[in-house]
């Protein structure tokens, strides 16, 4: 066997890559997806250039680094792109700049619009009616500051 192993040493490397690839998907947190991903890599590489076994081992740490820092440079720009916008657990904050009806006639300046499933009180600066469609515009405490729509699209 050893014989063969060193006849076609891109054999023993296509079969570490899928042990180490067998192994990680019985739950290694991915610790052992890269050294599989580059096993097999180095197998692929002496198939086509026959390198002695020192260069081997030299491509297969070269190719476990290389692998490991983009896919942790990867995971850097997801979790970038993915990162909450500050309005988390705001829900005011995240109405910013949506559209309702009023469903009440305003009094006192005060009335409500249907948001989702919810609805808010809602104040506005404007003399509004049942049914007109105003935009949020801000936040005060849990009342929603509200425009009339036509007036939002001209600014």
């Amino acid at each position: 066997m050893l014989q063969q192993l060193t006849a076609s040493p891109h054999l023993f490397w296509l079969s570490l890559g899928g042990l180490l690839l067998a192994a990680e998907m019985l739950g290694a947190s991915g610790y052992l997806l890269w050294s599989g991903v580059a096993a097999a890599l180095v197998g692929l590489l002496i198939w086509l250039i026959p390198l002695p076994w020192e260069w081997q081992g030299v491509a297969f740490a070269l190719f476990t680094v290389i692998a490991a820092l983009l896919w942790a440079s990867w995971l850097e720009r997801k979790a970038y792109a993915d990162a909450p916008n500050g309005s988390l657990n705001q829900r005011g904050q995240q109405m910013l700049g949506l559209h309702g009806r009023l469903l009440e006639q305003p009094e006192n300046g005060f009335s409500r619009i249907r948001i989702g499933d919810s609805t808010w009180r809602v104040s506005g600066a404007e003399n509004l009616n049942i049914g007109d469609e105003v935009e949020v515009t801000g936040v005060e405490g849990n009342t929603l500051q509200v425009i009339h729509s036509t007036t939002a699209r001209q600014i």
